[in-house]
């Protein structure tokens, strides 16, 4: 589904499992007259660069849109074999709400870490705070909820769980994702280009910084 945003973008309406995959598709696609992409939860905003742009192009978004809603399973979806070579994260699996964590899931901790490390995360959208990118896996094994209690401050670079989703706090603020390492690396730096690590559509693999894998 599409509807127009003003008179130069389209809001793409896509399943919620299939938004990575659309915004995917339509960087590779590279059409001519789209200046931007912005995904988020199950939808990604098309800026074009004029009306005229808009026009032309919406008979092809629409006909995008609609192959990768109806795309067989399997083809296009969450369990899609990753595009390009992943970020690399090194991690300390020290965060305080790791063996609470391993608790809910019948697992220990270290199997949280190996499923955590064993995995390849798409970021399916970008939103929160600058560089904060939403991690899906291909399954739903480390699917934890958010704490009851939010914290008041969590440290930057510390490593999340929640809702499906994992993700890394790019600086200091509140949240109530679950805890479960951290990383040195730096992961919104405005005099770097890009200067977020992660990005819509990209790939990321943590790894365990005291096993070096």
């Amino acid at each position: 589904m599409l509807r127009p945003a003003g008179d130069r973008a389209f809001l793409c309406i896509a399943d919620p499992d299939r938004v990575a995959d659309l915004a995917a598709e339509l960087r590779e696609r590279s059409l001519p007259g789209v200046v931007d992409l912005l995904p988020a939860a199950e939808t990604v905003l098309v800026t074009l660069d004029s009306p005229e742009s808009a026009y032309r192009l919406r008979p092809e978004i629409e006909r995008l849109v609609a192959t990768v809603n109806q795309a067989v399973p399997g083809n296009v979806s969450r369990g899609t074999l990753p595009r390009g070579e992943p970020v690399l994260i090194p991690v300390h699996y020290d965060g305080p709400d790791l063996p609470a964590v391993a608790d809910g899931l019948g697992l220990r901790p270290d199997e949280v870490v190996a499923a955590h490390t064993g995995t390849v995360w798409r970021c399916s959208f970008v939103g929160f705070a600058p560089g904060f990118g939403y991690l899906e896996p291909p399954d739903e094994r480390l699917t934890v909820a958010r704490r009851a209690a939010p914290r008041t401050r969590i440290p930057a670079g510390s490593v999340a769980l929640a809702g499906g989703y994992s993700a890394v706090y790019p600086r200091e603020s509140p949240g109530g994702w679950q805890l479960i390492g951290r990383t040195d690396l730096v992961m919104w730096d405005t005099e770097r280009d890009p200067p977020a690590v992660i990005r819509a559509g990209g790939l990321v693999r943590f790894v365990d910084a005291a096993a070096g894998r």
